[in-house]
């Protein structure tokens, strides 16, 4: 009805309810008493249906009017436990919301009208309850009173609102919620969350692992900074999915109890070393000479490493950066050993080893090893060449403390991420048989369908938690082309097919879905992210990154075209609560224009000049309506929303309102021993007011503190079942 006219009113008295209280009255009147209206029983009786079917249209019209005007100050909170989470093949569940329109663009610039105030506004008695609750806390017995003024419970009418802050209205204008489900085809184009601190992006997150994980594909989740909460979920999820044999867990800050990863020993072409490596180091004015000697002086390294059938990995690198003479050694005896020109060449290299007279060397070989000396001079003498051996032999003949100098921003970089036990995490032994801790590498966990936590423990140390991080993603752009260029399966044996006996590889399938989560996304992003974006959809990529303010990212990558170029690449945006203006008008910015109607009230009155006329003055009132160009949505919208609320703007440019579930505290689990100290390890650094949507609770010790039957000696079982699949469940499955 509200839709015949052109001016949508709700924010007034329920008027419908006077006529609805009259009719009923009426009905009930005639009813009783028929002969009050003169009437006869029969037509009493279709009187009293008419009047009862008007009665009931008006007051389902004001209750209407009265629901919406409650919606505006009170939402309900909308929890979901994990179990009840809707998982589909074909759509991804974002939350409960609407689709913004105009409409709700109407609504919202209505409830800013000063008379719209006392709708908007919390009852007295309700003003009374907040005032009782904190006067009498102190006092005796009337503390229970207080106690119950503040509890959250069904029963209690005058309940304090969730404390979610914001302005409630911005989701109120639209009293009727539905499931909102975005198109899986839409993952590829990538997704970026925004929201400052505190406001759900995390809790979101753990919406879209959840689905993911019980999809079916592979997920890998970064965690720069180390969320416990984040932790548990997916390790439950992973249980819940009966996926546990597949869970990896690699984490910096526990390197004891982690799984490990060498993030430069898989590549398709051998620069990727150098480049992973040197990417680390600053490349803006001078800086970036530098660089690129020490990409020069690292790849030399990387390609005699393999050639040599050895896999890289940091603390190899370091040190033959530092003493070369080692691999030089051994290349070149492997190489002169196959080449037919340098038959002889030990004999020849010890006499002239022998026979060497230091105080004729230029400066540069003085002190260094004879031996090499000698095998550098006859490689010279010989005219013998190879590439691989012509670079190491130029690295070796630069003066030490000249080379020192070239490589001076290597070697602390090297030297962060070789030290102390994470040295053993990245830079793996694998021929180490005693260490039950597993090695896995992104094209493993591909194919066999992985669920990774990678914990980064960036507020231990940023440097080595953003090299190991942007090392990752540079080998996840690899494993991206090889899986565009060969699909999944290339480098197996081929499979059998037909029923003659015909032998060759199958049909190559689609690409597999590899979601990624990239949580403090800011913390993560380097140049080797962009390709992952912009050329790794076709791979079976689907990559969701959270940050709280895109300049957070602009300064991380220090261009604002770089930046740009990077939020060019994601189709999918939903920003939860924003502080920033820039970072709201990302969105807004995008949104078209539409007419908001005002109504103007006039009215006025004149004098008559002509004095014999009977008419002295005469009166007008009117009631005009305009109309004005209004965006769609204003960055103020943004910056006042409530926690755990969004918009999000999906599917080729529709704007949904949504409210994202929060976790119910029902589905809180016990982790085992293994797990559960690094949860509480990762807490105690973590300490947030993440748990705005509850009472404060000390579960996260309790559940630390549950079933030990699934312990193992020093935690280490928890990596290597993520190998053998051996673990013993401690989650209930709700």
């Amino acid at each position: 009805m509200r839709d015949a006219y052109p001016i949508e009113a709700l924010l007034r008295p329920p008027v419908e309810l006077w006529s609805a209280a009259i009719a009923g009255l009426a009905a009930a009147v005639a009813l009783a008493a028929p002969w009050a209206f003169l009437m006869t029983p029969g037509v009493a009786w279709g009187a009293a249906l008419l009047l009862g079917t008007l009665c009931a249209l008006r007051a389902q019209q004001g209750l209407e009017v009265l629901r919406y005007q409650r919606n505006l100050r009170r939402l309900p909170l909308y929890r979901l436990r994990s179990r009840a989470i809707a998982v589909s093949s074909h759509k991804l569940f974002l939350g409960r919301g609407f689709r913004w329109t105009q409409r709700h663009a109407q609504r919202l610039r209505d409830t800013l009208a000063p008379e719209a105030a006392r709708y908007l506004a919390p009852g007295a008695l309700y003003r009374w309850a907040r005032t009782r609750e904190i006067a009498w806390e102190p006092v005796p017995l009337l503390c229970y009173c207080a106690r119950a003024l503040r509890s959250r419970a069904w029963w209690n009418p005058l309940r304090p609102l969730p404390a979610l802050g914001g302005n409630p209205a911005i989701h109120g204008v639209e009293p009727n919620e539905q499931d909102v489900w975005m198109d899986l085809s839409e993952r590829v184009g990538h997704m970026l969350v925004l929201g400052t601190t505190r406001v759900g992006k995390t809790r979101f997150a753990e919406l879209l692992i959840a689905q993911d994980i019980r999809r079916g594909g592979c997920v890998i989740v970064f965690d720069p900074k180390g969320d416990p909460d984040l932790l548990r979920r997916v390790y439950a999820e992973a249980r819940r999915a009966g996926r546990l044999d597949a869970f990896y867990l690699f984490h910096l800050g526990h390197p004891e109890r982690s799984a490990r990863y060498n993030a430069v020993g898989s590549f398709s072409r051998i620069t990727e070393v150098a480049t992973r490596i040197a990417n680390q180091l600053p490349n803006q004015g001078n800086s970036a000479a530098f660089r690129e000697f020490a990409w020069r002086f690292t790849n030399i390294i990387a390609r005699a490493l393999v050639a040599l059938g050895r896999r890289p990995d940091y603390q190899g690198i370091a040190r033959h950066i530092t003493h070369i003479e080692p691999l030089l050694r051994d290349y070149c005896r492997q190489w002169l050993a196959q080449a037919p020109a340098a038959r002889g060449w030990e004999a020849a290299v010890a006499a002239r080893a022998a026979q060497l007279d230091e105080r004729k060397l230029p400066f540069a070989l003085k002190g260094r090893d004879p031996d090499v000396v000698a095998l550098v001079q006859y490689l010279k003498e010989q005219g013998l060449y190879d590439p691989v051996a012509d670079g190491l032999r130029s690295a070796f003949e630069y003066d030490k403390t000249y080379f020192d100098k070239i490589v001076a921003s290597l070697l602390p970089l090297l030297e962060k991420l070789i030290s102390g036990k994470t040295a053993e995490l990245i830079s793996p032994d694998y021929f180490d048989l005693s260490d039950p801790r597993p090695i896995f590498d992104w094209m493993a966990v591909i194919r066999r369908g992985g669920i990774v936590y990678v914990g980064l423990d960036a507020l231990s140390d940023q440097t080595v938690a953003s090299a190991v991080g942007n090392s990752m993603f540079a080998d996840l752009v690899s494993v991206a082309g090889e899986l565009y260029k060969h699909g999944a399966d290339h480098g197996l044996p081929a499979l059998e097919r037909g029923h003659q006996g015909a032998r060759g590889r199958l049909p190559r399938q689609a690409p597999a879905m590899i979601s990624v989560h990239a949580d403090e996304f800011n913390e993560l992003i380097g140049e080797e992210f962009i390709p992952l974006l912009n050329k790794a959809g076709g791979a079976g990529f689907q990559v969701t990154a959270y940050t709280q303010t895109w300049s957070d990212v602009e300064a991380r990558l220090g261009s604002r075209p770089k930046a740009g170029q990077v939020a060019g690449n994601f189709n999918t945006h939903v920003l939860l609560r924003v502080k920033e203006l820039a970072t709201a008008e990302m969105l807004t910015d995008q949104l078209p224009e539409v007419e908001i109607r005002t109504l103007m009230v006039v009215s006025q009155a004149q004098d008559s000049s002509d004095v014999g006329s009977k008419m002295h003055f005469t009166s007008n009132a009117q009631d005009r309506i305009s109309t004005l160009r209004a965006p769609l949505l204003t960055p103020n919208d943004l910056v006042t929303l409530p926690k755990g609320q969004a918009f999000a703007l999906i599917e080729g440019g529709q704007l949904w309102k949504l409210r994202l579930p929060l976790p119910d505290a029902r589905d809180e689990r016990a982790l085992p021993a293994g797990l559960a100290a690094i949860a509480e390890d990762m807490a105690r650094g973590y300490s947030t007011a993440e748990g705005w949507w509850r009472q404060p609770q000390a579960w996260l010790s309790a559940a630390a503190a549950g079933p030990d039957a699934t312990a193992a000696p020093r935690g280490v079982r928890l990596a290597k079942t993520a190998a053998g699949g051996a673990m013993a469940g401690a989650i209930d499955d709700d």
